[in-house]
């Protein structure tokens, strides 16, 4: 593919292929328009998920919530097992093509559409930044914490020692984070601007407090994950307003 239609500059068919999947996508022409459908899969108590849902919102792409709930299996149905052969949620249906990794897909949006509340500067040292952060919750502390590794730990092992292996994952996930937060932190991660570091970390702020963890430890960390829930976009995602949220 060439340069020019990496930047959107043409309308050469590409090809994508993902495991079992294989879609043809005609490359855009402009960033600034909206596509005519997206369809976000999500289960409500997903990180993953919810970290799209925030990009979306941030960047005002209206879309399309159709649940997949995790609890009773239905990411095993044949049906959506050929939208995401990992059987996992998120995926997002956009421009004629599907994607399957929330990082991947937070990329995709930024620079699909870059001038829609951008979440990375242009600055390169900034961004990098803002990539170590981001890898640092969903390569380090998040995976850790999914569901079928907890349920492992606790089918082997019980309860106790699972909550334990949670506490052990933000303690040491967390540690680290607050000492690059506390030389970028303004209101938000990285300054006053919500950033990619910030969609990331909503999350799992917002596990730690469901899991009542003492965050104490961590100030900076509380003080942005504070001002961060605050936000209308934020306050909209939450894993209790989404269409699937168990109503007690």
């Amino acid at each position: 593919m060439s340069p020019l239609c990496r930047s959107w500059g043409c309308s050469e068919k590409l090809t994508f292929a993902d495991s079992e999947m294989a879609t043809q996508v005609t490359a855009h022409t402009r960033t600034d328009q909206l596509p005519q459908k997206v369809t976000l899969y999500s289960y409500h108590l997903s990180s993953c998920s919810w970290r799209v849902q925030l990009a979306l919102l941030f960047k005002g792409i209206p879309y399309e919530y159709k649940a997949v709930d995790l609890s009773r299996g239905e990411q095993f149905s044949d049906e959506f097992t050929k939208l995401n052969p990992l059987q996992m949620v998120p995926v997002l249906a956009i421009d004629g093509v599907t994607l399957v990794d929330s990082i991947g897909i937070l990329l995709y949006l930024e620079e699909r559409f870059p001038d829609k509340r951008p979440l990375l500067p242009k600055d390169l040292v900034q961004r990098a930044q803002i990539h170590q952060v981001v890898s640092l919750i969903s390569a380090y502390i998040q995976p850790l914490q999914m569901g079928r590794i907890l349920a492992t730990i606790e089918a082997k092992f019980g309860k106790e020692e699972q909550l334990k292996w949670i506490q052990d994952v933000y303690r040491k996930g967390f540690s680290a984070l607050e000492q690059i937060l506390i030389r970028t932190a303004g209101k938000y991660c990285f300054g006053d601007t919500v950033t990619l570091a910030d969609i990331v970390l909503v999350p799992q702020f917002g596990n730690a407090i469901r899991l009542q963890m003492d965050l104490a430890p961590y100030p900076t960390i509380q003080r942005v994950g504070e001002a961060l829930n605050e936000l209308p976009e934020v306050k909209s995602s939450v894993p209790a307003n989404q269409p699937d949220a168990r109503k007690s």
